[in-house]
C-alpha cells in the first residue's frame, strides 16, 4: 500500500496571509461579529484543506483534501494510462476542471496524470510523483506505461 501526504503550504499562506489581516482589522476595529465569523472560515478552511492526500491500495486510488474533503477514488480497472507530468501556473492550486481535465493539487507543479477508460482525465499534484505513478502502475491490469493523451 501506498500513502503520502503533501501539506497545502501555498493554500496556507495565502489563508495565513489574509488572516494578518483580519488580525490588523480586529485590532483597529474591535471583535465584531461578522468579522469572528470570517475569521472563523478561515480556520476551517485551513484545517479542510491543509493537505492532500493520495492512497494507492488493491482496490483503487484515492486521493482528498485534509480529512476527507472532495475525496475522489478511481478503480484499477477504469484506468487506461498513468504518467508524471508537471503543472503550470494556469493548474492552479486546490481543485478546478482545466483542458487537462481535473485538477488536485496543493502546492507544487509535480502532478500525476490519469487517464481513465471514460475519457475523464486527472491530474493529481504530488512531491512524490515518481513513487506514485510506480504505485499505480504496478496495480493496472494492462500494465501501461504511458497514457494517450500529451500533457
Amino acid at each position: 500500500m501506498y500513502q503520502h501526504k503533501q501539506y497545502a503550504w501555498a493554500i496556507l499562506a495565502i489563508l495565513v496571509w489574509i488572516g494578518a489581516f483580519v488580525s490588523m482589522a480586529f485590532y483597529l476595529m474591535g471583535g465584531d461579529g461578522p468579522l469572528m465569523l470570517f475569521a472563523a472560515v478561515l480556520v476551517v478552511c485551513g484545517f479542510l484543506f491543509h493537505g492532500l492526500t493520495v492512497k494507492v491500495d488493491d482496490h483503487g486510488v484515492q486521493w482528498f483534501f485534509g480529512p476527507g474533503v472532495a475525496k475522489k477514488q478511481v478503480a484499477f480497472a477504469d484506468i487506461e494510462g498513468v504518467e508524471m507530468v508537471s503543472n503550470s501556473f494556469r493548474h492552479g492550486i486546490g481543485i478546478r476542471i482545466t483542458h487537462d481535465g481535473w485538477v488536485y493539487s496543493a502546492s507544487g507543479f509535480s502532478a500525476v496524470a490519469i487517464e481513465m477508460k471514460d475519457g475523464t482525465f486527472y491530474r493529481v499534484g504530488s512531491n512524490d510523483a515518481q513513487n506514485l505513478v510506480s504505485a499505480i502502475r504496478r496495480h493496472l491490469p494492462h500494465n501501461t506505461s504511458t497514457s494517450k493523451k500529451d500533457a
